[in-house]
C-alpha cells in the first residue's frame, strides 16, 4: 500500500460491524408449511446472512456496512433502499447491470427453513469490489459460509480478511453450510479450513455442524472441531436446546427457556449480531451468550425479521438476574448428546 493510500484510511474505525457476503431477496412463504413444496404465496423480503447482520446490529444500535453486489433492477435498488432504511451504511454495494440479484425462496416453518435459491449477483463479487478504506472502517469484519461457496466472491471474501488481519480487525464468520449451496463437501471443508485462519469469532449451529462433519457427534465435540480449526471463540446454537459458549479453551453452556416460535427464518443472524454487539460492548463471553439470547427471542416471537427500536439498555436490564442459566458444559453433556436445532438457530 503506498504511503498516500494510507494516508487516506481512517484514523480509527467508526463502523461497529462490515459485513461482507450475501445480500438478496427472500421471497418467504406467507402461510406457515413444512416444505416449499406445500407453500402457496411468497412476500418479498430484503435477505441474505450477511445483510441480515449487518441490518440487526443496526437496529440494536450499532453502526454497520455491507460489501455485496447486486443488480441494478427492481429487486437490487429494493434491497439498497431496504438497508438505507435500516441505517445500513450502502457506500459499499456494487450495483452491476451484468448480474441479477439472487432471490432465495424460503418456506416459513418453526424449525430450520426449507429454501431454494436462484442465484446470480451475490456471487459476483470481486477482490477489486472490496475498498480497503471499508476494512480500516470496520471493528469487526464478517461474512458467512455462502459468501465462500462460489467464485468469485470466495477470492473477495478472502482478500477482504487478509485485510482484515492485516489491519488487527476481528474476524467473525457464520459457517451456515448447506449441501444445496456448495458444489462439494470436501470442497466446502478445505475453503473453510482455510477461511479459519483468520477467524476470531464464530457461531456455527448444531445443524449446520452436522451437515458439515456428519451427525452423530456430540455438540461439545463440534464444538472442538471449529476451535481447532483455529476460531478463539466458538458459540454453538443448538435452537430449543440452548446453546455452548467456548472460549480460552473452556466450554459454558447457556440455558433456554420455553418460547412460543411463531418464525425461525433469520434466527441464527438475530442471534448473532446480538453476540457480536454485546462483544463490541465488553461483555463477557458468556454475558454475551445472554445478550443475544434475549435478541434471539424477540425475533423467534415475531414473524418476519427482528423487531425495529430495541433498546440495548432494556436488553442487557433484562439478562442480569440469569447468571444462573450458565452453567460448565459438563453439567450438562449427556442432554447436549441428543441435542438437536428446533428453533432454526
Amino acid at each position: 500500500m503506498s504511503d498516500l493510500a494510507a494516508d487516506a484510511l481512517p484514523d480509527a474505525p467508526d463502523l461497529d460491524v462490515v459485513a461482507i457476503g450475501e445480500l438478496l431477496i427472500d421471497l418467504i412463504s406467507t402461510e406457515p408449511a413444512p416444505s416449499l413444496r406445500d407453500s402457496a404465496g411468497f412476500g418479498r423480503h430484503q435477505g441474505g446472512a450477511a445483510a441480515n447482520l449487518a441490518v440487526n446490529v443496526a437496529k440494536l444500535g450499532g453502526r454497520s456496512a455491507i460489501v455485496a453486489k447486486t443488480g441494478i433492477g427492481a429487486f437490487g435498488q429494493y434491497c439498497k433502499n431496504e438497508l438505507n432504511r435500516f441505517g445500513v451504511l450502502t457506500d459499499y454495494l456494487v450495483m452491476d447491470h451484468r448480474v441479477r440479484t439472487t432471490m432465495v425462496f424460503v418456506a416459513r416453518t418453526a424449525g430450520t427453513p426449507d429454501f431454494e435459491v436462484a442465484r446470480q449477483g451475490d456471487a459476483a463479487l470481486r477482490p477489486e469490489d472490496v475498498p480497503e478504506e471499508a476494512i480500516a472502517r470496520a471493528r469487526i469484519v464478517h461474512t458467512t459460509a455462502f459468501a465462500l461457496s462460489r467464485e468469485p466472491c470466495r477470492s473477495a471474501v478472502l482478500h477482504a480478511v487478509r485485510l482484515a488481519k492485516q489491519q488487527k480487525k476481528l474476524v467473525s464468520l457464520d459457517p451456515n453450510y448447506h449441501p444445496d449451496v456448495w458444489r462439494d463437501l470436501f470442497e466446502a471443508r478445505a475453503v473453510l479450513g482455510e477461511m479459519y485462519r483468520f477467524v476470531d469469532l464464530t457461531k456455527p449451529s448444531l445443524d449446520d455442524a452436522e451437515r458439515l462433519w456428519g451427525p452423530g457427534r456430540s455438540p461439545e465435540e463440534y464444538v472442538r472441531i471449529y476451535a481447532e480449526l483455529g476460531a478463539g471463540t466458538v458459540v454453538l446454537t443448538m435452537g430449543a436446546e440452548g446453546a455452548i459458549v467456548r472460549h480460552d479453551g473452556e466450554n459454558t453452556y447457556v440455558a433456554p427457556r420455553d418460547l412460543e416460535v411463531a418464525d425461525a427464518t433469520g434466527a441464527g443472524d438475530a442471534y448473532w449480531s446480538g453476540f457480536l454487539v454485546a462483544w463490541l460492548d465488553g461483555h463477557s463471553p458468556e454475558e454475551c451468550g445472554l445478550f443475544a439470547r434475549e435478541v434471539v427471542e424477540r425475533k423467534l416471537r415475531t414473524v418476519g425479521p427482528l423487531p425495529q427500536n430495541l433498546d440495548r439498555r432494556d436488553l442487557y436490564a433484562a439478562i442480569g438476574g440469569q447468571r444462573k442459566t450458565i452453567t460448565p458444559t459438563d453439567k450438562h453433556s449427556d442432554e447436549t448428546e441428543s441435542a438437536r436445532n428446533l428453533s432454526g438457530m
